[in-house]
C-alpha cells in the first residue's frame, strides 16, 4: 500500500526452501499414513498464488470408522499410563514443534495465506505453548477441581477450521491428550497440510499408533465423524450454521460437545483511550489475519467526542500497511484464504454499499493472481445494517458511535453472538464496571486478540458453549 513513511521497504521474503511439501500426502491412521478407502483425493492450494501445493487423500465414512477403531484400541493403553508418562509426549511434541517451528511457519503461511510474521510470532509460539501448559497438567488432574482422578471420557472427534490451521490443532488435541483421550481430528480442506505435518511430529515424538488420527476431507467427513456412535466427545470450532447442525445431531446421545463458533465483536474506545495506542488495537483487532478471525474487533464503538479524531489517526495508519506476499515479512496483509471466502465478503461490503454505509479503503495495489482484499471501513454505520450484524469474516470494520458507557454496552450487546470485546480507555475502575455488563467470553482492556494458554476461551449465545484453554479446558475432556 502506499507507504506515509520516508522510508521504503526492500522485499524481505521468508525462503521457501525450509520446508519440503510432498507431492501427495495421506490419511493418517493409527500411525500409518493411508490412502482413502475409494481412493479419493483433492488438491490444497496457495490462496497467494492459486498454485497447487499438494495432492491429499480425502476422508470417507469408511475411513472415519477406520480411525475412530484405532482410536478406540489405542484408549485402552493411553489412558492407563500414569498422567507423568502421557506428559512426557506432550512436552516432547511442544520441543519438537518448537525446533520445526520455521518449517510450520512457512507450511501455513504458504497454505492459509496469512502474513509470516503472525503464523511465525504469533501461532507457532502459541502452539508449543499449549503442548506445554497440558503437558504439565496431565499428571495433576486431581488437583484440577473436578474430583480425585477424573476418568477421561474416550474417543474425541475434533473438527477445526481454516484461519488458524495449527493453533486449534493443538487447542484441542493437546487437552484430549493431556486427560487421556484418543483423538481423530479433520482439518479443513483448505488447509490440511500443518495437521498432516503434525501427524509426522507425532511419529517423531514417539507417540504410541493410534493416538492421534488426521483426517483430511469435507464436510461429509466431518459429519461422518461427529455423527459416529463410537465417538464420546465432540469439539467443533468453525461456522454457527454448522455449530447448530452438530448440536441437532448429537441432540439424545451422551455426547460431550464444545462449539466455539461466529462472533461479531466490539471494540469500544472512550474518549479518555490513548488515541495511537487504540488506532493499534483497532487495527491488530480487525486486520490481523485479514479479519478471517471467529473474535476480531469488526464492530468498532467509539464515543462521539472523538470520533473525527480517531478516524482521521486510523485512517492515516491504514494507508501504511503493507498487502501483498504474505512470506514477505514486511507483509501485514496477507491473502484471504479461499475464492469462496472472498465472494462472500465481497458479496457483504457490497451489501453494506447499497444500504447506505459508506466505504473507505487506502490507495493499494493487490496482486494479479490469488484472492484478495483491500482493508475496509464502513462509516455512517447503523445497528440496522448487514455490515453491523452478520460475520463477515474478513478485513471490514464498521464503525458506530456512542455518548454515554450505558449506549456502549447496549450497542455492544445488541449482536446474536458473543465472543469478545474490547475497551479501551484510561480509567480502570471504567474497564471493570463495562466488563461486567459485556455478555462476551473475552473482554480485552487496552489490548486486542492477547492469548494465553492458562486463559480459558469461548462465548455465549450464537458464539457456542463450552471453554478452551486455561484448567477451564480439561472439564470438556474429562467424565465429572
Amino acid at each position: 500500500m502506499a507507504s506515509v513513511s520516508a522510508f521504503e521497504y526492500a522485499p524481505a521474503p521468508e525462503s521457501r526452501s525450509v520446508v519440503d511439501i510432498a507431492p501427495s500426502y495421506g490419511l493418517f491412521i493409527d500411525g500409518e499414513f493411508v490412502e482413502a478407502a475409494d481412493g479419493k483425493v483433492f488438491k490444497t492450494v496457495s490462496p497467494s498464488t492459486e498454485e497447487v501445493l499438494s495432492e491429499v487423500a480425502q476422508a470417507g465414512t469408511a475411513d472415519v470408522d477406520r480411525a475412530v477403531k484405532a482410536a478406540r484400541k489405542a484408549f485402552e493403553k493411553w489412558s492407563a499410563l500414569p498422567g507423568s508418562e502421557r506428559a512426557k509426549y506432550l512436552f516432547r511434541i511442544a520441543r519438537i514443534i518448537q525446533e520445526r517451528s520455521r518449517e510450520l511457519a512457512v507450511l501455513e503461511t504458504l497454505d492459509n495465506g496469512k502474513p509470516i510474521k503472525e503464523t511465525r510470532d504469533a501461532d507457532l509460539p502459541l502452539v508449543a505453548a499449549h503442548f506445554f501448559y497440558y503437558a504439565g497438567w496431565a499428571d495433576k488432574l486431581s488437583h484440577a477441581g473436578y474430583g480425585e482422578n477424573p476418568a477421561p471420557l474416550g474417543v474425541a472427534g475434533q473438527v477445526i477450521p481454516w484461519n488458524f490451521p495449527l493453533l486449534m490443532l493443538a487447542w484441542k488435541i493437546a487437552p484430549a491428550l493431556a486427560t487421556g483421550n484418543t483423538v481423530v481430528l479433520k482439518p479443513a480442506e483448505t488447509t490440511p497440510l500443518s495437521a498432516l505435518f503434525f501427524a509426522d511430529i507425532c511419529r517423531q515424538a514417539g507417540l504410541p499408533k493410534g493416538v492421534v488420527n488426521i483426517l483430511p476431507g469435507y464436510g461429509d467427513a466431518g459429519a461422518a465423524l461427529t455423527e459416529h456412535p463410537d465417538v464420546n466427545k465432540v469439539a467443533f470450532t468453525g461456522s454457527t450454521a454448522v455449530g447448530k447442525a452438530i448440536a441437532r445431531q448429537v441432540a439424545g446421545t451422551d455426547k460431550k460437545v464444545t462449539l466455539e463458533l461466529g462472533g461479531k465483536g466490539a471494540n469500544i474506545v472512550f474518549d479518555d483511550a490513548p488515541i495511537d495506542q487504540a488506532v493499534e488495537g483497532i487495527v491488530t483487532g480487525i486486520f490481523f489475519n485479514q479479519g478471517q478471525v471467529c473474535c476480531a474487533g469488526s464492530r468498532l464503538l467509539v464515543q462521539e467526542s472523538i470520533q473525527e479524531e480517531l478516524l482521521f489517526s486510523l485512517k492515516r495508519r491504514l494507508s501504511t500497511l503493507r498487502l501483498g506476499d504474505p512470506l514477505d515479512k514486511n507483509t501485514d496483509i496477507g491473502a484471504i484464504n479461499s475464492a469462496e471466502q472472498l465472494s462472500r465478503i465481497t458479496a457483504l461490503a457490497e451489501t453494506g454499499e447499497a444500504e447506505g454505509a459508506e466505504r473507505w479503503s487506502p490507495e493499494c495495489e493487490l496482486p494479479t493472481s490469488g484472492y484478495w482484499f483491500r482493508p475496509t471501513l464502513f462509516t455512517g454505520v447503523t445497528q440496522a445494517h448487514t455490515v453491523a450484524r452478520d460475520e463477515i469474516f474478513g478485513p471490514v470494520l464498521s464503525v458506530l458511535s456512542f455518548r454515554t458507557p450505558e449506549e456502549a454496552v447496549a450497542k455492544a450487546n445488541n449482536t446474536q453472538y458473543g465472543l469478545s470485546a474490547g475497551i479501551w480507555t484510561e480509567k480502570g475502575s471504567r474497564i471493570l464496571a463495562v466488563a461486567s455488563r459485556l455478555r462476551a467470553g473475552v473482554v480485552w482492556a487496552n489490548t486486542f486478540n492477547k492469548f494465553d494458554p492458562t486463559s480459558p476461551f469461548g462465548g455465549y449465545k450464537e458464539s457456542g458453549y463450552g471453554r478452551e484453554g486455561g484448567r477451564h479446558g480439561l472439564e470438556a475432556y474429562l467424565n465429572v
